[in-house]
């Protein structure tokens, strides 16, 4: 009987770092390590935490009873990179030095490479990062926003979305390439994505203001009035950003970023509340709709996944309007450990080749944004 490949899965959070170990696809050990806020105040700048949550990694490890020496592979979240096109990459020198110096923004997954790599190396087997948030597989015409100087950018939630869409695939009895799907991941910010034959050839810039608006962001608004209420003299720029991102959306409306929440509360006859939710609704559906366009009609599937795919009330308000264009799936929450997984498993059995992130010098003179 064949050996079950075991891979450990890195996912490091602001405030957390979620970690799983696999035997093949199933999961053995899943753990959120949580990191107190004043604990993380000591470390000035962000790879300072590097040494701290490894070791924590590494001690939760031993204290479960994993041996170690069954790895096969370590897989970390993807961080800020530049824009790549979709994968398992090898966690690679160039990769690295991108960020720890945080050369395309500062997030805790920036650590996932990092830690993955250090760990793997004292193993001597690979580390691997999957699908990252930077992925970039636009169509040249999607990237047109109106305005020359702003460039429409891709940066969703990659590793989800590409995930469903190959399991939602593998249940219709083919494969991610072989399908058009329009998946919808839906959680504190919501991203739309036209997936095309295992391309995401558009997609809504679900961190800065594009597409519908979610618990925590505002998404697309009157662009005229939002510079209107920037230059009144009311704000400071922090403010308006806070109001893009953070306080926007639900939270703005209602006060809560809270689906569960907002439910109680439409139960209970509050009219405000069931109008808000009834509208993040149907503007997903919107969204839905114009991705359904983007594929010229020829959608194989409608995926909802994501934290609110959990709301009964939410996706049925959704299907409602979006069900004549294809049939719906319903994949609640974001299985992100085992996404990571299921990528690493891909590499190693064959299914699919590793890629290599590009250092600048290879970009040099080729075009790519750098």
């Amino acid at each position: 009987m064949r050996e079950a490949i075991r891979v450990l899965a890195i996912n490091p959070g602001s405030t957390s770092t979620k970690i799983g170990v696999f035997d093949d696809e199933k999961p053995i050990l899943e753990e959120t390590l949580r990191h107190d806020v004043d604990e993380l105040a000591k470390y000035p700048a962000l790879f300072d935490q590097y040494p701290f949550r490894k070791q924590l990694i590494l001690d939760t490890l031993d204290k479960a009873g994993i041996n170690l020496t069954r790895l096969k592979a370590v897989v970390g979240r993807g961080g800020l990179l530049r824009p790549i096109p979709g994968g398992t990459y090898v966690v690679n020198e160039a990769m690295l030095e991108d960020l720890r110096s945080c050369r395309y923004g500062e997030h805790a997954s920036n650590l996932g490479a990092a830690i993955a790599q250090e760990i793997a190396s004292s193993l001597n087997i690979p580390a691997f990062i999957v699908d990252p948030v930077v992925v970039d597989e636009l169509d040249p015409i999607a990237r047109i926003s109106g305005v020359p100087e702003i460039e429409r950018r891709s940066i969703f939630h990659a590793l989800n979305q590409k995930a469903v869409g190959r399991r939602v695939a593998s249940k219709l009895g083919k494969t991610y390439f072989d399908v058009n799907f329009v998946i919808a991941h839906m959680g504190g910010g919501i991203t739309v994505g036209a997936h095309k034959k295992g391309r995401v050839v558009d997609v809504n810039n679900g961190l800065h203001g594009e597409g519908p608006f979610s618990p925590e962001r505002a998404g697309t608004i009157p662009v005229g009035d939002l510079v209107a209420l920037s230059y009144s003299g009311k704000f400071f720029f922090s403010e308006i950003m806070k109001k893009i991102v953070g306080r926007g959306g639900m939270m703005g409306y209602l006060g809560t970023t809270d689906a569960r929440e907002v439910e109680e509360r439409i139960k209970k006859g509050d009219e405000q509340a069931k109008l808000v939710y009834d509208a993040m609704a149907y503007q997903v559906a919107k969204e839905i709709g114009a991705y359904a366009s983007v594929l010229e009609g020829e959608v194989d599937g409608i995926i909802l996944t994501g934290g609110l795919a959990y709301g009964e009330m939410f996706t049925s308000q959704i299907k409602k309007r979006v069900s004549w264009i294809a049939p719906v799936h319903v994949v609640p929450g974001e299985n992100e450990l085992q996404a990571l997984a299921e990528g690493a498993l891909r590499v190693i059995r064959g299914e699919e080749e590793p890629l290599v992130y590009p250092s600048a010098e290879v970009l040099k003179g080729v075009g790519t944004n750098s």
